[in-house]
Parts: structure tokens; sequence; C-alpha cells
């Protein structure tokens, strides 16, 4: 089924507009194949013991593809006598000993060291040394910086599959139920963490083959080697225990994959998301562990500034799980949920978490990757609805459409809604129906049946302090959306007009500006520059002996001649001259700071409406960048300066940057430079002072990393 859509072109919705198939080979999937049976389980608990049941029938290969794994995570929660082990290390070696055809290929995310202490140490000898030759675990490395292999698949003899977004670890196994005091919900070292949600979808026949390509293909890129697929067998591997919701059923396999090594991007996940908001026309309900992603946010914000466009629930954690994501990933939702409430005018947004009483601080941990619109539509993954997710790291989902109303599929998809609502909201899915038989849309009928005492959903309150939300850069570095590579900061940061620096030459700005600007070629080209020579400055620091009041004479000096447009880098050669190498560094990044400051808050004060209307298209553009791109944009623009040094403060002021955003932002992009100038400076110096083998290599050294440095932002700028 390449290449066709997989829903009828002419069945209707609700309100009579014709339904448009949205699942398109080539354009928001991979491919679509046909399912011999397919199912949702709902919840890890169901989950591994449907692994376990299927594991036990696997003949000849399994394939395992997480972002975690745990071999010492138990499948099961009970004392039921059973003839493997039900650690799932010790499971998956002694089946692989007992049947000698079997083969398992377990691939993991060789992790970033930021979770070392959530995760296994030395996974891979440990499971070596506890495996048959025959069971392969490796981590997996090959991918771009700042990336994670992302996606949660499990294939088993070409012949069935899961997919969705449950790890094979800790933390991950409970019940429906997620009760608050459920004694088996804790962790290998004995310890509880709080109740957990998700999904995976079973499917059975050729979508199931073709993920298994998907996961021998994985593999080969991180080991370089290939795995054949598995021989043919009659029988499925199906789980007894989970019942077939479809039969015969086409099945979207949708990726993310991000640009490395001469592959190319692929960006499925993020073309379906946005074609599935854009197709609806009644809902769109989201059950995700984050909301960060801003393509998503801006194609739900179109959405609800439509007067009759469709509803939109979100069902999100109250809060995210470490204290790293919450000081990060959180501040983020607070931002982009900030701009779908503004778009909010006809009151069709709606945001709650899932409450349970008696976990006090904590509480249920979605991570579920979700999507269901108008009951047509349905995708399971791995997925977040992040920047990362649409891509950066690998990840995979698959999507089901209905081809008419009332058929199997949209029975199947309206089923498992009921259901997932009904969980939340602590009624029976029946209830549910009722409720939406008496109330139009989807929000309605959820808040009738809100229980504002018990285990219900509740509206989530986003809102993060001001303090913390200035600290926390923004999108483009907590949570990116491509490999963090140069071309990726000059797109998200250097406005466009200025990757041509000196294609044309800056527009008139007000009349101080025009001033200071004269100033600066008076000091680069006239006789003023006489009183910046390094001996002239060097005697003077000598009459100074207080070392306390020679420093406050060097950052003052700096910090001045900033602001009087003296070029920086021209303080930079002279400071390394006259003082010591760190010395040098730590006068002229304190005083660059500071005249950086003051030019900031002197923008501040004068009129910002005035300043960015006479500065022309290319200062606009910055000005907006800085406001909309923080301190990251800071930095990267200081790195790569588009504008001078002192005009590019006043901007900085008269946007709507904040005071603290801007001096971090400033400190880190300058301090590259201003290091590379000094080192350089000061050995150039001793060179000609006193030459020699040694300070002269030094220099030569010095010079080709300064000329390297410049080479690299030129391409830098050019490749944006």
């Amino acid at each position: 089924m390449d290449g066709e859509p997989a829903a009828a072109a002419n069945p209707t919705t609700g309100d009579g507009a014709p339904w448009q198939p949205v699942l398109r080979s080539g354009r928001n999937c991979w491919c679509v194949e046909q399912a011999s049976r397919l199912s949702v389980i709902v919840d890890t608990a169901d989950y591994f013991a449907a692994f376990a049941e299927a594991c036990r029938q696997a003949q000849h290969q399994i394939l395992i593809l997480g972002w975690d794994f745990d071999r010492r995570e138990r499948l099961h929660r009970d004392d039921a006598a059973r003839d493997l082990p039900d650690q799932l290390g010790a499971f998956l070696a002694e089946l692989t000993r007992r049947r000698p055809e079997l083969r398992v290929y377990l691939l993991s995310w060789d992790f970033n060291m930021i979770y070392a202490a959530e995760r296994e140490l030395l996974p891979a000898l440990r499971l070596r040394l506890q495996t048959p030759r025959r069971f392969h675990f490796r981590l997996d490395a090959r991918h771009p910086a700042g990336a994670s292999h992302h996606q949660k698949v499990v294939v088993i003899d070409d012949r069935i599959a899961f997919v969705g977004g449950i790890d094979l670890s800790r933390w991950r196994w409970d019940t429906c139920e997620h009760r608050p005091d459920d004694p088996r919900r804790v962790d290998p070292n004995g310890k509880a963490y709080p109740p957990f949600h998700d999904l995976m979808v079973l499917v059975e026949g050729a979508a199931a083959a073709r993920l298994g390509d998907l996961a021998r293909t994985r593999w080969r890129r991180a080991r370089g080697w290939k795995i054949a697929p598995p021989a043919t067998r009659r029988e499925s591997p199906w789980p007894p225990s989970v019942a077939a919701g479809l039969r015969d059923v086409p099945v979207a396999i949708a990726r993310t994959q991000p640009r490395y090594r001469g592959q190319p991007a692929v960006r499925e996940v993020e073309r379906l998301y946005r074609d599935a908001i854009a197709a609806a026309r009644q809902f769109v309900y989201v059950e995700n562990q984050y909301f960060t992603a801003r393509v998503l946010a801006d194609a739900m914000a179109a959405r609800l500034a439509e007067p009759d466009g469709p509803e939109i629930v979100l069902v999100l954690p109250q809060h995210t799980g470490g204290w790293l994501e919450q000081v990060t990933m959180d501040v983020l939702r607070a931002r982009v949920v900030e701009r779908l409430r503004h778009a909010d005018r006809w009151g069709r947004l709606r945001i709650y978490y899932p409450y349970q009483p008696g976990l006090g601080e904590q509480c249920i941990s979605v991570h579920a990757k979700l999507m269901i619109v108008d009951d047509r539509l349905l995708r399971i993954g791995s997925s977040n609805t992040s920047n990362r997710s649409m891509g950066l790291d690998t990840e995979c989902d698959l999507a089901i459409e209905a081809a008419a109303p009332g058929d199997a599929v949209h029975v199947f998809i309206r089923t498992l809604r009921h259901r997932l609502l009904g969980e939340h909201l602590a009624v029976v899915p029946d209830r549910l129906a009722s409720a939406e038989a008496q109330h139009s849309g989807l929000i309605a009928p959820i808040e009738s049946l809100l229980d504002a005492q018990g285990r219900s959903l509740r509206p989530l309150d986003c809102a993060v302090p001001a303090e913390l939300n200035e600290l926390v850069p923004d999108a483009g570095v907590v949570d990116p959306s491509e490999p963090l590579n140069p071309e990726y900061f000059v797109k998200e940061y250097v406005p466009r007009g200025g990757r041509s620096v000196g294609r044309r030459r800056l527009m008139a700005f007000l009349a101080v500006i025009v001033g200071l600007l004269l100033m600066a070629a008076a000091w680069r080209w006239t006789a003023l520059g006489d009183w910046l020579a390094p001996q002239r400055l060097s005697a003077l620091m000598d009459t100074i002996s207080s070392p306390v009041l020679r420093a406050l004479v060097a950052v003052g000096g700096v910090a001045v001649a900033s602001l009087l447009m003296v070029p920086l880098t021209l303080l930079a050669v002279v400071g390394g001259v006259v003082f010591e190498g760190w010395l040098a560094f730590c006068y002229l990044m304190v005083g660059a700071v500071a005249g950086a400051s003051l030019g900031f808050v002197l923008g501040r004060r004068m009129s910002g409406d005035g300043l960015r209307r006479l500065g022309g298209t290319r200062l606009r553009q910055l000005s907006k960048r800085l406001a909309s791109r923080g301190t990251m944009a800071v930095a990267v623009l200081r790195l790569v300066p588009i504008a001078p040094f002192g005009i590019f403060n006043l901007v900085a002021g008269a946007s709507h940057l904040s005071f603290r955003q801007f001096v971090l932002g400033s400190a880190i992009g300058l301090a590259p430079g201003l290091g590379t100038i000094t080192l350089f400076s000061s050995t150039l110096w001793q060179a000609v002072a006193h030459p020699s083998l040694d300070n002269v290599v030094l220099a030569v050294a010095a010079g080709l990393i300064l000329i390297g440095f410049a080479w690299a932002a030129k391409r830098w700028l050019r490749s944006g």
C-alpha cells in the first residue's frame, strides 16, 4: 500500500465536511502497511506481561530498540511460579540458552552522562557475562551531538511488533489504577516511584515485518554489521492475553531521524502532527509527557484562532519527573501554553493533569505519546510533543485512520478514547459515552464529569516563577529541533540579513549613534589610536602601586572605552600586551560586560520604538531575534557580531530582553573571542620584544588559531 492513502476519499465527518485522507507515504509517514491484527495496550503492567508471553513464543529473532534498558527490571509483580526468571536480563538470557536458533539483538541509547545516576552502570559488560553469544547487547552512540536514540520498538520473528512510549526499564511498571500506595511499584533497588501512565501498540503481519526492517537498519547504522531477516514461520507469537482490537487494518509508520554523517534528515513525525492538526474538524485530544514544540504550538494556535476551529484537549503531567526537567522543560511548556491561551479567543482549549489523591507532592507521570483527531485518526509512538522529537532524536510512531464514520477503525478509536478518559476521570467508559450524548463537543462532557475531591482530571496551571523563566535559556538550546551544529545556531539566532556581514552598510541610525560610529573610526584610523599604544599604557599602569587600584583602572578603562566606541578587538590586543594573559582576560571580560551593561541601560532609557524604526531592517530583525531567543541569541551574536559592540548594546536594551539574559549571554559569547585575542596579542608581543624560536612558534600557532577561528566563523555565517 506504499504511496496510497490509507482512507477513502469521500466520507464525511459529523459536520458534513468531507474526510480527506491524512496518511500518505512519502509525506507524513515512511510507509503504510497492512496489519492482520492490531491492539493498543494501556499501561506497563499489561505490556510487560504481553512482552513476556510473546518472547516465550519467539523462534528465530527478537529485536529490541530502546532509550533505556534495565536488566534487573521485573516483568511481573506477583508470586506465580514460572519456568523462566522474572528479571528482564535473566529472562532473555535463559530464553536464548533454551532456543538454539534464537538470536536476540538489543540496542539501547548510549546515554548522556547527565543520566548516569538514573542508569545501570556498565550494562553491556554485565549482560555479556550473563548471556550466551547469541544475545547481542550494544549501546547506540551513532547520532549527532545532543541527540538520543528514542525509539521504543520490539519485533519478534518479523511477525509481531510492539511500538510506543514504554522502555524495558525501571520506573515504568504500573497498573491502570495508579494507586498511590501500590507496594509493587518499586524499582530494582526497592525504591518506590510515582504512578506511571503510557501506551504501546501491538501489530501483526506486514507492518511488523517493516518494523523489523527499521530495527535492523538502525542496528547496522549503530553497530556497522548487518542482521539477516529471520526465517519465515507460520504461527504467530501474538500474546494470548491481548485481544485483537482490529483486523486487516492499514498502519502508517512515521519516523524522525536527524541528519548525520551523510544520512538525510527524516521529519515524518513532525509532518504528521501538523497534517493531523490541520485536518481536525471537531477536536484534537493529546496525551503527552511534554508540550514544548514550537511548530505544534503554532499549528494549534492557528486552529484556535479560527471561529469554528476544533476543540483542543491536552492531558499532561502536573510536572515532569526530575528537577532538571522541572527547571527546563516545564518552563518551556509554560511559554508555549501562554502562546496557546493567548490564541484561544473562543474558549476551545483545555489543559488537564490526572489527579490522584494521596500522592502528596508527587503526580501521575503521563508518559504517553498519543494523539486522537475526531476519533478518525489515532497515533501512538515514541515521539513527545517537544522540539527534539520533531528533528533531533530518532522516533517511531504508528498511526491508523478510519475510512468512514462508524467503520471498525472509527469505533475502535472512539472506544480507546473513552477508556483513556474514563481512566483519568475514574468513570466507566459507558458513563463518558452517555455524557457525550448529552453534551456537544469534547470539553463539555469532560467537564460534566470532573470531580473536585477524588481521582479525576484537573485544570493544569502551567505558570512558573518569573525568576525561573528568566534564567532558563530559550528552547533552541534546552529543547533543540535539529543537531547542535553551527548551521543550527546561525539559523536560530542570527537574523537573515546579518548572515551576509559586510554586504551592505548599516543604515543611518540616531544622531548619537552616528557620532559614536565616527568616534570608533577615529580611534581606529587617526592619531587618537596613539593614546592606546601599549608602551604608553604600560608606563601609566606602572605608576599605580596598588593591585586593586590597577584592576579598577583597567576594568573601568575597558568599560569607558567600549562606551566611547573604541573597538573591543583593539582593547583586547592592547590588554593582552599590557597585562599577563589571565589578568588581561579577566580585566577585559569584566570591563566589557560592565560597558555592555551600561550601554544596555542607556538603550532601555531611550525611545525603543524610535531606535528600532531608525535602525533599519537589519537592526529591527536583530531586536526581534534578541527578544524571542533570549540568552543564547546574545551569546551567538557576540561570537559572530553583526553590529558594532556599542550599537548592539543599545539595541538589546531597546528590545524586550531582560537584563539578566543580556549579561549572561554577553559573558558566554565574549569569552572565546577575548580569550583567543589576548592569547594571540601576548604571544605576538613576546615574539617581537624577545625573539626566540619558542616565542616565534607560539606566535605563529596563536595566529593560526585566530585565522582558523575567523575562517570558521565566516563559513558558519555563509552556511546559514
